[in-house]
């Protein structure tokens, strides 16, 4: 280089370093100099601690060396670590490596564990020597490490750490061989993932280790590990049997589904059950066949069958409806239920069309049980057909129309609804249409208008309809809501100033406060102003945004005290709120 440009080439270096860009060695950006100035310094250990877990965002190839110092070092060789695994450069592989020719007991364990976490090939040597270390920690994270970095040569290393003597090292090393064989597996080595799993499997090593290997070993021959999956599933030992079930569900192809349809009419019930979960798990147009064709047989063991009615529910579609209503039409209770449920479950808009025909063709018989599923599916498009089911003068067909209504009916018709509650005479029927406007209300997406339809009518049914529709609008809640049980609490007739006040003693939002505190001013002593009083401290207690608010919220219902049993309202309500005392204290500093 000309002397020119060697000058050149200084100054610019200088220019970056004044800049703020660091020069090798001491950290390529201001963040990391600061946090190798620390590690290099006589700062306290906590100090350095926080500078290395920093580096582990900021750190470069700059600041392994000042790392790297801190590997042998009991208390901080964990918080060097840290960076060390996470900076992309080989020099942290490297460091890493020359101190684990160098340190022993748990700082040598350390960093046997992060050359795993790591993946570096470059250690499989020195970690295959490490198997055959005195300390089992050390032997057992080698054996670890080796299993994570994968490789033919780390297999070769870990096979005959098997058969180790001591079992803490074999169990390692067992361990290691499925993780190594997962990853040949992943590379296209099946035969050599086989071979290792297989070795596990016939060695004297924990049964989870047995069981893991397992498998990996079913995972790793594919089809051909159709038979080992089997062998699973008629195992006596119920963990093998569990480990035959999860391999059920990851293994792919054709074979296993059949496997799993042999099982279900060889195996006892209650293991026949879980494999029709395993078999809905798997999903497909053949596992949803099988479901179909047992949820329909009438014979065999209940359990199975259940399993089945709850499995099409979840993977179904149009075509599991038939089997599905003949179940929901049986006279086994449970078996009824499950097959309702299910069919409330079953994913598709198809499934929505195929009731509504059914619907729409139905006889009386079938007409409960399809507006049941209609309304338990909230098929809107079928509300015509439920409103003409409402004429039936079978009761049981009405009845279930109502039900059905109440989760179909949109707002604009909701009216049929409240009118035919206010106008009912028939006090079974009046029951099922207040339930069915209930249901239907507090669906409703717009509150405010929902109370609105049905504020008229509270002005003019009979008592009794008012004080039921004034309970579904305070189910609605709501600012409208609010207003128009507020109204019934100023209410002159006693039923209705009675179920205001309640209503309005369990309001759940925070706005019926004002409502509340202008009761508790204008009403006479008496049941329905303790009412307003309760009511308003429980808003206190439990809805207040903080203690500042319970605490001036007490303070306006303590000023409006009449006598000492308003006052004892107050403090027994102080009594359940958080931070009583000092709400107490400073209420009666007031």
């Amino acid at each position: 280089m000309s002397a020119t440009r060697s000058s050149v080439f200084l100054l610019a270096a200088a220019a970056l370093c004044l800049a703020g860009v660091a020069c090798a060695g001491d950290g390529r950006s201001p963040n990391e100099q600061e946090l190798i100035a620390v590690l290099r310094s006589d700062a306290p250990e906590a100090d350095k601690a926080k500078a290395c877990k920093q580096l582990a965002v900021h750190g470069s190839a700059d600041a392994v060396p000042e790392l790297a110092k801190l590997l042998g070092n009991e208390r901080l060789s964990a918080w060097a670590r840290i960076p060390l695994e996470a900076i992309p450069d080989p020099a942290c592989d490297a460091a890493l490596r020359q101190a684990a020719a160098g340190l022993a007991g748990r700082p040598l364990v350390g960093v046997i564990n992060s050359l795993g976490a790591r993946r570096d090939a470059g250690a499989v040597d020195l970690l295959a020597a490490r198997l055959a270390d005195a300390d089992a920690a050390v032997a057992s994270s080698a054996a670890i490490a080796l299993g994570l970095i994968g490789g033919e040569a780390a297999a070769a290393a870990l096979r005959p750490a098997v058969a180790a003597p001591n079992p803490a090292v074999r169990n390692a090393a067992a361990e290691a061989c499925v993780i190594c064989a997962e990853g040949l597996a992943a590379g296209g080595r099946a035969a050599d993932a086989v071979a290792l799993c297989d070795l596990v499997r016939k060695a004297d090593v924990p049964p989870q280790r047995v069981v893991e290997a397992t498998r990996g070993a079913i995972l790793a021959r594919g089809a051909a590990g159709v038979p080992l999956l089997v062998e699973q599933l008629r195992s006596a030992d119920e963990r093998m049997f569990a480990i035959g079930l999860s391999v059920a569900r990851e293994l792919r192809g054709p074979e296993v589904d059949a496997a799993l349809e042999t099982e279900l009419s060889t195996a006892v019930p209650a293991r026949a059950a879980v494999v029709v979960d395993a078999l809905a798990d798997r999903g497909g147009p053949r596992a949803r066949q099988v479901l179909a064709a047992l949820a329909e047989r009438r014979v065999g063991p209940r359990e199975v069958r259940l399993a089945a009615v709850r499995s099409l529910g979840r993977i179904g579609d149009e075509g599991g409806l038939a089997p599905l209503l003949v179940v929901a039409a049986e006279t086994d209770a449970d078996l009824a239920a499950v097959a309702k449920t299910a069919i409330a479950d079953l994913p598709g808009q198809g499934v929505d069309q195929a009731l509504r025909v059914k619907l729409a063709g139905a006889d009386a018989a079938k007409l409960p049980l399809l507006l049941d599923l209609v309304g338990k599916r909230r098929v809107a498009a079928a509300l015509p057909d439920v409103l003409a089911a409402l004429k039936s003068g079978d009761t049981a067909v009405r009845e279930a129309a109502l039900t059905a209504l109440g989760e179909t009916i949109d707002l604009e018709r909701l009216n049929l609804l409240v009118e035919r509650v206010a106008g009912s005479d028939d006090a079974g029927e009046s029951a099922a249409t207040l339930a069915a406007l209930r249901t239907a209300c507090v669906r409703m997406p717009d509150r405010d208008a929902c109370a609105a339809r049905l504020e008229p009518a509270i002005a003019s049914a009979p008592m009794g309809t008012r004080i039921a529709l004034l309970e579904i609008v305070g189910d609605v809640g709501g600012g409208r809501a609010l207003g128009v049980v507020n109204a019934a609490a100023k209410s002159d007739q006693e039923p209705l100033r009675d179920a205001g006040t309640r209503l309005l003693g369990k309001w759940m939002t925070a706005d019926a406060a004002p409502v509340l505190i202008d009761l508790a001013k204008t009403l006479p002593d008496g049941k329905y102003r303790d009412r307003a009083l309760k009511g308003y401290l429980r808003i206190a207690r439990q809805l207040a945004a903080n203690e500042a608010e319970r605490v001036a919220m007490c303070r306006t219902i303590l000023g409006l005290a009449r006598d000492d049993a308003d006052r004892q309202i107050v403090f027994d309500a102080i009594r359940g709120m958080p931070n009583a005392d000092a709400v107490r204290k400073a209420v009666e500093a007031q």
